[in-house]
């Protein structure tokens, strides 16, 4: 059996998301399976955007970095 890993964003602001969405309710399950896939679509762009700013020769990744793998990883 595999070990939960619980999600490092917040519970409460992912749920919001959820509701602004337009549900009335939201199961904690759905929070935390939320949380696990913005977290890994983030890790996605993140290594990304890491890309582009080693390949502009910076360590520090901007803005446009993440614009850019966002933009992406879309394709």
């Amino acid at each position: 059996m595999a070990i939960q890993v619980p999600p490092i964003l917040p519970l409460a602001p992912v749920e919001r998301i959820i509701r602004k969405a337009g549900a009335e309710r939201v199961g904690e399950d759905a929070g935390i399976e939320l949380a696990k896939v913005l977290e890994e679509y983030g890790i996605e762009v993140s290594r990304e955007a890491i890309t582009l700013a080693n390949h502009a020769k910076r360590t520090t990744v901007k803005e446009e970095d993440i614009r850019l793998a966002v933009a992406r990883i879309k394709k």
